[in-house]
C-alpha cells in the first residue's frame, strides 16, 4: 500500500506534472513529426551551421535520422526540459515546505526524518521519472510512423539514459535541498552545475587536451557515448544512477541531522 505521505505530495504536485508532462510531450511530438519536411532542407540548413557549432552541441550532422533526433530532442532543449522539471518538482520535497513554514504540519505525521524524507523523495522521483520517460515513449511511436531509420533498441537507449540523467540531477537537487532548507539554493546550485557540466562536455570535444574534462561531465556519460548510433552502454548509465543515489543518500543524512525550520 502507498504511504499517505506519498499520496499527499501526488495530489500537491499533480497539476505541475501533468504540466510538465504535457509541455514535454508537445516539444517531443512538434519537433520528430517535423522531420519529414526538414528532410528535404538538411543539406542546406547543416551548410549554414558553423562546424564549431555542431561541435559545441555534440551532434555529427543533421542529415541522418539519428543526428537529427539528437541534435532537437537529446542534444539540448530536451534535456533543458527534463532538468527544469526535475530540479523544480524535487525542490518541493523539503526546501519549498521548509521555507513557506510548512514543514511542522508534514513532520507531525509519525514517522522518523529519514522515512519522511525518502518518502516525500520516492513521490517527486516517481513523478518526475514519469515526465522523463515521455520522449523515450513518445518515440518508440513516432520514430517508425514518420520513416526514421533509427533502431528503436537505439531509442530506447537514448531514452533511458535521459531517464538516468534526470536521476542524477534529481539527487544533486535533493541533495542541496535537504542540506540547506531553502528552494532558491537548491535551483540556483542545480542550475549552475547542470550548465558548468554541460560546458565541460562541449569544450572537451571541441578543444585539444581537455578531453579529460568529458569524465567530470554527467551530460557525456547520457549522450557522449551516441546511443542513437551506438545502442545500449550500461555502464554508463550505471555512472548517472549510482552518482544519483549517493546524492540522496548524503541529502537524507544532513536533513536528519540539521536543524529544521518550520
Amino acid at each position: 500500500m502507498v504511504p499517505a505521505l506519498m499520496r499527499k505530495t501526488w495530489r500537491d504536485d499533480r497539476r505541475a506534472v501533468l504540466g510538465w508532462a504535457a509541455g514535454v510531450a508537445a516539444f517531443t511530438t512538434v519537433y520528430t513529426a517535423f522531420y519529414p519536411q526538414f528532410q528535404g532542407a538538411a543539406e542546406l540548413k547543416q551548410d549554414a551551421l558553423p562546424k564549431g557549432m555542431l561541435d559545441f552541441l555534440g551532434v555529427a550532422d543533421f542529415l541522418s535520422p539519428a543526428g537529427y533526433l539528437q541534435a532537437s530532442i537529446f542534444s539540448l532543449i530536451g534535456p533543458l526540459l527534463v532538468l527544469m522539471c526535475a530540479t523544480t518538482m524535487i525542490a518541493r520535497t523539503i526546501a519549498a515546505p521548509e521555507e513557506g513554514g510548512g514543514m511542522e504540519l508534514l513532520l507531525a505525521n509519525p514517522v522518523s526524518r529519514r522515512t519522511f524524507a525518502v518518502q516525500r523523495l520516492a513521490a517527486a522521483g516517481a513523478a518526475v521519472t514519469a515526465v522523463a520517460a515521455v520522449p523515450w515513449l513518445l518515440l518508440m511511436i513516432i520514430v517508425p510512423a514518420v520513416g526514421m531509420d533509427v533502431p528503436l533498441s537505439s531509442v530506447a537507449a537514448a531514452g533511458a539514459g535521459l531517464v538516468a540523467l534526470t536521476w542524477c540531477f534529481g539527487g544533486l537537487a535533493f541533495l542541496v535541498g535537504g542540506a540547506t532548507g531553502r528552494r532558491a539554493i537548491v535551483l540556483s546550485v542545480t542550475g549552475i552545475i547542470a550548465v558548468a557540466t554541460y560546458m565541460a562536455n562541449a569544450i572537451s570535444g571541441m578543444a585539444q587536451g581537455w578531453g579529460w574534462l568529458r569524465w567530470l561531465s554527467p551530460f557525456h556519460y547520457f549522450i557522449g557515448t551516441d546511443p542513437l548510433r551506438t545502442g545500449w552502454h550500461p555502464g554508463h548509465l550505471l555512472v548517472l544512477v549510482v552518482a544519483g543515489a549517493v546524492a540522496v543518500v548524503a541529502g537524507v543524512m544532513l536533513f536528519d541531522r540539521r536543524d529544521v525550520g518550520v
